[in-house]
């Protein structure tokens, strides 16, 4: 493929309230990274272009609100979405606790038989020193799961850019195979399909 080559993939990223999410995506969208954010409610959308696999990738990455009160709104954006970034603080146990009740509210709500629904978590805020939950923790639990976990900094910039374009990456490869399935079923044209049509 081609750079003329363009795809559009929607990205979400969900978690508990405070963990991040806000700053993990102006990092990786803006290089930039501010000590306040204001609470995300609902949703808010950004873009960025990058360049993969000599595809040029248009992702549109929804940034939702984590508060209890929203849960049922912000699960509305998981339909239509081709990856997940589920996130928690490393320095707040229930937010890695609270990654098992998002991991299957999306998968509820994305397409059924989705196991190969691509995802990422990132374990945010490695700069903190109270650190709760550990990272072998952390790595069984998405090892368990099959899902790839990243040690993550937005204030630093350590491992987001990786994260997302992971994360990017197996979207496109689940984006093609799916294009592909489609354009296979839809061309069969079997003999007994044209034996039926015979007249009278």
């Amino acid at each position: 493929m081609n750079p003329q080559k363009k795809v559009d993939l929607k990205l979400i990223i969900i978690g508990a309230l405070g963990v991040g999410k806000t700053s993990l995506l102006h990092r990786f969208v803006h290089k930039t990274f501010y000590e306040d954010y204001q609470t995300t409610l609902g949703a808010s959308i950004l873009s960025k272009i990058i360049i993969l696999d000599d595809t040029t990738l248009k992702l549109q990455i929804w940034d939702t609100g984590g508060q209890e009160r929203f849960r049922s709104m912000v699960s509305t954006f998981y339909k239509g979405s081709d990856g997940c970034i589920l996130a928690f603080d490393v320095t707040d146990l229930e937010t890695f606790e609270a990654l098992e009740t998002w991991r299957d509210e999306v998968l509820a709500k994305t397409i059924p038989m989705e196991q190969s629904y691509p995802m990422v978590v990132l374990g945010n805020k490695i700069d903190l020193a109270d650190r709760q939950v550990p990272q072998e923790v952390a790595q069984d639990w998405c090892k368990e799961k099959g899902i790839p976990y990243f040690e993550v900094s937005a204030k630093n910039d350590i491992n987001v850019v990786q994260a997302f374009e992971m994360l990017a990456s197996r979207a496109l490869s689940r984006y093609r195979s799916v294009l592909e399935n489609y354009l296979t079923d839809s061309i069969k044209l079997s003999p007994e399909d044209q034996s039926k049509s015979s007249c009278c």
